[in-house]
């Protein structure tokens, strides 16, 4: 049912590989990038009709940095993620940005980026 397509390009001295239709299969796109020990999973869902009267392009970014990624795990007394640091909130930025010209002009369907990094070589 789902096409597994996986593609590699050469990126300097590192192979980029683009992996989709092995993981996330009810967002309506999903790939997961690998740079040599990096691997970024990036999930796009939209809204399949504008909600009425909305008036602007509803596009929202999430990055998020888990600490497994770098094998590490939250110490303290809450042993779980907090809010997204400065870091996170600036590179979810950095990814809009760029993204939301590419939106045909008078889209208004509500879209949610999730980008996770999976893992990270330090």
């Amino acid at each position: 049912m789902f096409d597994e397509v996986k593609k590699s390009i050469q990126w300097g001295q590192e192979t980029l590989t683009l992996e989709t239709g092995k993981v996330a299969r009810q967002a309506d796109g999903s790939v997961i990038a690998t740079l040599g020990e990096t691997s970024v999973m990036a999930n796009v869902t939209f809204a399949k009709a504008p909600k009425p009267g909305q008036d602007f392009f509803p596009l929202t970014v999430h990055y998020q940095e888990k600490y497994y990624a770098a094998g590490k795990v939250p110490g303290g007394f809450f042993k779980r993620e907090a809010r997204p640091s400065e870091k996170e909130t600036l590179t979810a930025r950095l990814i809009d940005r760029p993204i939301r010209p590419l939106f045909a002009p008078g889209f208004k369907h509500e879209v949610l980026v999730m980008c996770t990094v999976l893992s990270h070589d330090l």
